[in-house]
Formats: structure tokens, sequence, C-alpha cells
């Protein structure tokens, strides 16, 4: 009796010590200060001890940080665990919930644009990490999916970056990006910047960004593009059957409907691919 006892209260402790690890790598939800004078919602990963860490500023798509269900997105926990145990911060900026907005998905006029709103978020957590002691402040990257990765093109896209502001960005990562309306403004980044999409991608040309990198080359820097055969938009998803969403205000024929679903190929290169390039 006794044995199993302490079996029992073994077993509990074991539990209980894991549920308490799992606890301490995040997330953390945070608010850190907006230029414009508001308060950006936050959610942090952060490694255990003083650092300073690598860090990446990670973009959710048009329908935010959380699923239907209310609950922190799978895709961006299971990216932010992955990245907090190869050692860097991960801060994903709530653009959605910070202003009060729900979905973007299916408004061909948003509130919450790629360009401005998206890309003044991305440099709030930016510069928050910069005033951390726990960050290398000019080793900060960026990664975006969907809408998040035209906000991540648009912030590194070639322009004086002013020294009052801190380092910039060290590299980019984009994840199946429209690259359409980026290509008519004749897009080049000032940061090494990777893009990666599906060929099959109904929602987001491969086309149009590899139109895209291609005019950009010899005024840019260092670009790359990988774009995945079979691939779908949100091929990076954990566990994700194929499925046609509708409704959404921008797919590649106009309709509002496209696929979504894993591709086991293109998520295991890309977990491999991304960090590797946020090491360069």
């Amino acid at each position: 009796m006794i044995r199993s006892r302490l079996a029992l209260l073994t077993a509990i402790f074991v539990v209980a010590s894991a549920g308490l690890a799992l606890g301490a790598a995040g997330p953390e939800a945070m608010e850190i200060p907006q230029k414009e004078g508001g308060r950006l919602k936050v959610l942090l990963f952060r490694p255990e001890g003083p650092g300073p860490f690598p860090a990446v500023v990670a973009l959710h798509n048009c329908s935010g940080l959380n699923n239907r269900g209310g609950s922190f997105g799978t895709r961006y926990r299971d990216w932010g665990e992955r990245l907090v145990k190869s050692g860097y911060v991960v801060v994903f900026p709530d653009s959605n919930v910070s202003r009060g907005a729900g979905s973007q998905c299916a408004a061909q006029s948003r509130s919450i644009r790629s360009d401005r709103e998206r890309v003044a978020d991305a440099e709030a957590a930016r510069v928050w990490l910069q005033s951390q002691s726990w960050v290398a402040g000019d080793r900060i990257s960026l990664l975006g999916w969907s809408s998040g990765a035209i906000a991540a093109l648009w912030a590194v896209r070639a322009r004086a970056h002013q020294a009052s502001e801190g380092p910039d960005f060290r590299s980019a990562v984009a994840l199946y990006p429209g690259c359409r309306r980026l290509s008519n403004a004749a897009w080049s980044a000032r940061v090494p910047t990777l893009i990666l999409i599906g060929r099959a991608d109904d929602r987001s040309s491969a086309a149009a960004c590899q139109q895209m990198v291609a005019g950009a080359r010899g005024r840019s820097a260092r670009l790359a593009i990988q774009v995945y055969p079979g691939a779908h938009h949100d091929f990076d998803h954990p566990n994700r059957p194929l499925q046609v969403r509708s409704g959404l205000a921008f797919s590649v024929d106009g309709t509002g409907r496209a696929h979504s679903g894993t591709n086991p190929a293109a998520r295991a290169d890309a977990i491999k691919r991304v960090p590797q390039w946020f090491e360069q």
C-alpha cells in the first residue's frame, strides 16, 4: 500500500512538473506600447535564462492569433514552441484584438491594413524587444503568414531606415503572401528575405511572387523563393486536412474560394529552412 501510494505521488509530481515546464515555455500575454500611443496586445515566448537571445516578430494571418474557439492558434503555438526551443524569443502581435476587430478575411477594404497598421505593429514589437536586456537587439527577424506575410514584406521594403529607431530587422520570412500589389509597387527588400509558397496555392499566386522576386533582383538585398509542388495555402499547419474555404475577400480566381491544408513535405522543409534563414 505504501509503495503504491508513493508511486502515485511520484506520478502526480512528474505530471505536475511537466505541466510547469510547458507553462514556462509560454506563451505569456502582455501589452506593449504602440507608436501612435495605444497598447498592442502580444503573446511572448521566451527561452529560459538571461540571454541575450535572438528574436522573431511573428505576424498572424487575416483571421488573427486565435482559432474559432478563441484559443491560441495551433499553427502559431507550434512555431512559437519550435523557435523558442531553438533559442529564440518570439513575439506575436495581435493586430486584430488590439483594435477590437475580428477576422479580416472577408473584407476587401480592411480597417487593419497590411502596409500600415500591421507594419506599425511589427515595428512596435521590434522596438520593444530592443529595449529588453535579454534580447540581442541586432538579431531580430520577421516572420509572417498570408496577410501577415504581406505585412512582413511591406515592413522590409527598400527604404531609408532611420538610425534613431534602433537596429533594423536582421532578415524576414514570408509564408504564402499575396504578391501582386507588392510587385506592382516595384517592391524590393532592404534585408535578406525568403518567400515560401505552394505551387497549388489558389489563394496567393506563386507565379506572382516569382515575378516579384525576379523583378527585384539587382536592386534588393538577398532574396530567395521556394515553391513547393502540390502544396496549398496553410501548408505548414500541423494537422489541417485539405479543405475549401469560401467567402474570402481575395483568391487567385476571384471567386473567394481557395484550398487550405497541411502538406507534410512542404511543412517539414519549412520547419528546417526558416531557422536556417534566421541564423545566417
